[in-house]
């Protein structure tokens, strides 16, 4: 049984909490970051005004740590505004200067210090910092406890959208399915639990708010080919309509398109929940992920360079169609996926579904699960003039273009996991081989396997995190980088074979000759080239070089490398060798 304690802390104090990581925030509870900036100025103001607001809610955790149960959006604003990330309605900024703890963080790179902006005077400042938060803190409680905790808040007021209700804290694997699923289609993957610092990173910047969110609106599948507009991702629309896609698909039968219809499926224990989650026991959660991809570039490629809410509708709107885009997924995941076919015409079926919306029930009744499953029909048939039958292939093993996209976002974030190179050649005008690059990568991977057990992660050759390497890229290799994410620029390693004169399967196998006689832990070797692959991505060709998570201590010519944040650190003595063993 929790035990819980009532108090406060002043907003210095917090901020000394967050700037050493001691708040953290557990996906499977909160929404991402949501508030306007309107909120955001309207909260900080109240602390200036020394107004009360409400108190946040923390869980104890191991080592001095916490958990945010409720006042995730309070208390990443109070917590922002302090590292200048936005003004008071007055146009006024925190005077870093003024505060030492800040300072320091902006001087080691955690934020950028905006030089000539209007400040809070120094009284203001100080009645800031020393502003008392009501805390409430959860001492030695479960997860369930934490769980009931979470939805009860939630519950008064219908604070959030009908999906983020039913998704709030459940940890079946129908719900964890669609969540993770969800974070793969937006760019937001990463691990559950993230520092309250990173929250930026996995949240979504809307076109007109622009708070410097890691993702863009404008960039997710949804918005990109018009499926929803950007402010439904605030209300995770998306992971709605993922949701009754895989149920429908996964369950064998059309839902109804309804709230009770879904309402049903996330509630534990009734017939429809274990219908389904039988279903997706039996089918595997990884499988559909993969085939829900996979389905999801077919679209894209039908689309080619046209907008999909372009092909679908006659005229112009900037409406949402998740009930169409539904169906159409549903009838191509049947065609492509159960009936074993492939498109051979790609621009043939863009022809066969161009104004399909006319031709579909959009009122109540289109809805229906017999109508759904009519419409599903409908599509198939417009379709099936421009599907072969395909021959046997694995799309189950295959990295999609996305999954290699949010592989390179991670990277952003999640240091100690990833490791990112440009490629093999030098950067200077004789186009040598650089070969102390391979010797690098080994003992990353040695230092990623290292990380702990069960803990994995991946190198990707074909992406410069450095502006002026993509420059040089596009100077000696005649190529346009592709950026995915801040600072991250993909440049290919088809240029580098073709620069040296080999295909591209021959550019693969040095890696694979490399790691297969460098002296790398055979359990570790083994696994790492298993599930090495290679991705066309658009033409430029990616290596990824995936590190599985080990359950024992890795070695690389004889030593032990470890990392530290995106640095890879020969272990220097007997004591340092152990304190990483006992990780496993």
């Amino acid at each position: 049984m929790a035990v819980v304690v009532s108090n406060s802390r002043s907003l210095q104090s917090l901020y000394s909490w967050y700037s050493e990581g001691k708040l953290a925030v557990n996906r499977r509870y909160q929404r991402k970051l949501v508030w306007t900036l309107e909120e955001k100025q309207r909260l900080v103001e109240s602390v200036l005004n020394q107004y009360p607001v409400p108190a946040v809610l923390l869980a104890e955790r191991e080592g001095d740590n916490y958990e945010i149960i409720d006042g995730l959006q309070r208390l990443h604003t109070l917590m922002s505004f302090i590292e200048m990330k936005f003004p008071t309605s007055d146009d006024e900024k925190f005077d870093v200067s003024r505060f030492a703890t800040a300072q320091e963080r902006a001087d080691q790179g955690f934020f950028e210090k905006i030089e000539g902006a209007k400040l809070l005077d120094r009284s203001r400042l100080i009645a800031y910092l020393d502003y008392e938060m009501p805390v409430t803190t959860m001492r030695g409680a479960e997860e369930s406890e934490i769980e009931d905790v979470f939805a009860r808040i939630n519950t008064y007021g219908h604070r959030l959208s009908d999906q983020e209700r039913r998704q709030a804290g459940v940890e079946d694997k129908f719900a964890s399915m669609v969540r993770e699923l969800s974070s793969a289609v937006r760019g937001d993957v990463s691990t559950n639990v993230l520092d309250l610092s990173e929250m930026p990173s996995i949240s979504i910047d809307l076109p007109m708010s622009k708070h410097g969110y890691t993702v863009k609106a404008s960039d997710v599948f949804w918005v990109k080919q018009g499926v929803l507009r950007s402010t439904d991702l605030r209300k995770s629309e998306d992971e709605q309509c993922i949701a009754d896609i895989a149920a429908s698909v996964v369950g064998g039968s059309v839902l109804p398109r309804s709230s009770e219809a879904l309402d049903a499926i996330y509630e534990s224990g009734s017939s429809e929940n274990i219908r389904v989650s039988s279903a997706l026991e039996t089918k595997g959660a990884a499988v559909f992920q993969q085939e829900f991809l996979y389905c999801l570039g077919e679209i894209e490629k039908i689309c080619g360079s046209a907008k999909l809410r372009n092909l679908l509708f006659s005229k112009g709107n900037t409406n949402g169609f998740a009930a169409t885009f539904a169906v159409l997924f549903i009838a191509l995941h049947e065609a492509l996926i159960e009936e074993k076919k492939k498109i051979s015409d790609y621009a043939g079926a863009a022809l066969a579904l161009k104004n399909l919306n006319a031709r579909l029930d959009t009122s109540r009744r289109g809805g229906l699960a017999d109508e759904r499953r009519n419409h599903a029909n409908v599509i198939k048939g417009l379709l099936a003039p421009y599907l072969v039958p395909a021959e046997s292939r694995d799309i189950y093993g295959e990295q999609s273009p996305l999954e290699i996209e949010n592989i390179i976002r991670r990277s952003r974030i999640e240091l100690a996991h990833y490791e990112l190179k440009q490629g093999l050649l030098r950067l200077d005008d004789q186009r040598t081989l650089d070969n102390e690059v391979i010797e690098q990568v080994l003992k990353t991977i040695c230092g990623i396997a290292n990380n702990g057990k069960g803990r994995s992660g991946a190198v990707v050759v074909g992406v410069a995190d450095k502006a002026r390497d993509a420059q040089r890229v596009e100077e000696l290799d005649r190529i346009t980088p592709m950026e995915v994410g801040p600072e991250r620029m993909v440049v290919g390693v088809n240029r580098e074979a073709a620069a040296l004169g080999e295909t591209v399967e021959d550019y693969v196998a040095r890696w694979k000759t490399a790691i297969t006689n460098a002296d790398l832990s055979s359990h570790l070797k083994s696994s790492v080239l298993s599930s090495m692959t290679y991705n066309d991505f658009y033409g430029f060709g990616v290596l990824v070089l995936p590190v599985p998570g080990q359950d024992k201590l890795s070695f690389f010519n004889d030593n032990v490398y470890w990392r530290k944040s995106d640095e890879t650190t020969k272990a220097s003595s007997t004591m340092e060798i152990a304190e990483i063993a006992q990780r496993f």
